[in-house]
């Protein structure tokens, strides 16, 4: 067996087939969800000659009922009769739920264990991550070659109470541990390295069988799993939204690149206390602090650079040994460069759009550097305190399109992939020889077409996104990033993120 088993979901047979035969030419342990056929049974001939034919493969049989999180339709004996049948048609392990080995008699259960095929008991807890220990405790008496724990994650706090439980109970079964659910991320990674003996993946992307389930490919190619071991280095961006970031997209295919032993996950909170248990448990070596944390975060630090304690907010967090935190930022100098290569900021009139974290980095960025910085946001009161400590001023919403700037600078979320669509300023507002959208997914965001169709100068969050991440991997590594490699795969993934939409990929380095 390998380190992931892929499942493998199918509507009819031959589709079921189809993609079997897809996955195998990259992984050979597969699991078959036969509940995903509206007859199981009748499809086991064809799945014989499969495994015949791909002597290499290692396949699990799951038929799960309805009941218990699956398709199943049907009675309990009936799903005995489809594991038992898979079995004797040459599934190396079948899966049954804990509920359903509780509810047989004993000689039911050595029936099934006597067709050949390995057992595995499972449990799903599709709601909460809790009594792991309880459930383990449940199965271990039925002495399966394999005890599969499956929980949700509610909080990334919820993985640790996985991992810990995985390195307290792997000594005991062959244990196999996973949270569900998009925080569930960490535990499908790292779950490995704590004690799961393999973990699951989905085929391709869309072809999930469980929340937050991940493709194999990004298992194998983005994560790296299978070198993963107890001296990887942990890295991830914090915050939210952070599902459609591609910071992990970019982290990783650095690390590769430089040969780091480290791995960057998506570890998506709103809550501070929920992610410094994370930093302290796995422990965390570093951090991309993004939106609604990088002010909150400042006062857990230890010490920031000169430029984070000036602007009162904080993107890039080092562990030390002694698991004290030290903050960066490194988003005034990704704002500021791709500005100082196309003008001179010294006397330059700027509208920075937005209050938050990342235009904090803005205003106070431009305004050491001589520029005269408007900000415009939403609530006045946030703007003006901004305006106070950095010496910038204010300006009220109808005063903009009388206005000309030499540069606007959109620091707000809107545009953002994921967030609720709506508009920050009217064409006839963009009277500026410059807009920079800091928003980078997706590239061409709706305040960019608009100034391009204007005929106006653009430069997109690309590239202050690509900025920003090569600094935070040269202060967590002390290694030159690898840019082009990273802004390539960025700029890839936006592309394929476009036409998968079905339009046509804009110019996104323009």
């Amino acid at each position: 067996m390998g380190k992931v088993c892929v499942a493998i979901t199918g509507s009819t047979p031959a589709e079921m087939l189809e993609r079997a035969s897809e996955a195998v030419r990259e992984n050979t342990f597969l699991e078959f969800r036969l509940d995903y056929l509206d007859k199981p049974l009748a499809a086991l001939p064809k799945l014989k000659q499969f495994l015949t034919e791909h002597g290499l493969v290692t396949a699990i049989a799951t038929c799960r009922r309805v009941s218990t999180g699956g398709k199943f339709k049907g009675t309990i004996a009936a799903e005995l009769e489809v594991l038992q049948k898979a079995s004797t048609a040459g599934f190396h392990l079948v899966d049954l739920e804990l509920q359903t080995a509780e509810s047989m008699k004993a000689a039911e259960l050595g029936k099934l264990r006597a067709r050949g095929a390995a057992l595995i008991i499972s449990y799903h807890d599709f709601q909460t991550t809790k009594d792991l220990d309880g459930i383990f405790g449940r199965i271990k008496p039925f002495e399966p070659e394999f005890i599969k724990i499956v929980s949700t994650a509610k909080s990334l706090s919820d993985n640790v109470v996985m991992m810990h439980f995985l390195e307290r109970a792997a000594d005991m079964a062959n244990l196999i541990g996973i949270c569900m659910g998009e925080q569930g991320l960490i535990s499908r990674v790292l779950g490995i390295r704590a004690g799961s003996v393999f973990t699951f993946a989905a085929a391709t992307a869309g072809e999930e069988t469980g929340p937050g389930q991940i493709a194999a490919r990004t298992l194998a190619e983005t994560y790296r799993i299978s070198q993963i071991d107890a001296a990887t280095k942990v890295y991830g961006v914090c915050g939210n939204p952070v599902k459609h970031s591609l910071s992990p997209v970019m982290m990783n295919t650095a690390f590769r690149r430089e040969t780091v032993n480290a791995v960057y996950l998506a570890l998506q909170t709103s809550r501070l206390s929920d992610l410094l248990t994370l930093i302290r448990e796995v422990p965390l070596h570093g951090l991309s602090v993004t939106m609604p944390l990088k002010q909150e975060i400042m006062k857990h630090l230890e010490n920031t650079d000169p430029i984070s304690a000036e602007v009162g907010a904080c993107n890039t967090v080092v562990r030390a040994q002694d698991g004290k935190l030290y903050g960066f930022n490194t988003d005034v100098g990704a704002i500021i460069h791709p500005l100082e290569r196309r003008m001179a900021l010294n006397g330059a009139k700027i509208l920075v759009l937005g209050a938050g974290g990342v235009a904090r980095a803005a205003v106070f960025g431009l305004a050491r550097k001589g520029a005269e910085v408007l900000i415009l946001n939403r609530t006045p009161q946030t703007a003006q305190k901004l305006a106070r400590q950095a010496k910038a001023k204010t300006i009220r919403h109808e005063q903009v399109a009388k206005t000309h700037f030499d540069a606007i600078v959109n620091a707000t979320p809107v545009g953002m992939h994921g967030v609720k669509p709506q508009q920050i300023l009217e064409p006839k507002e963009l009277n500026a020889r410059l807009v920079f959208d800091l928003v980078y997914n997706p590239i061409d965001t709706p305040l960019i077409r608009m100034a391009r169709e204007k005929g106006l100068p653009v430069i997109t969050g690309v590239e202050m996104f690509i900025q920003q991440g090569a600094r935070q991997f040269e202060i967590w590594t002390g290694k030159p990033a690898p840019e082009e490699e990273m802004l390539r795969v960025v700029v890839h993934a936006l592309r394929q993120r476009v036409e998968e939409a079905g339009a046509a990929p804009p110019n996104a380095h323009k």
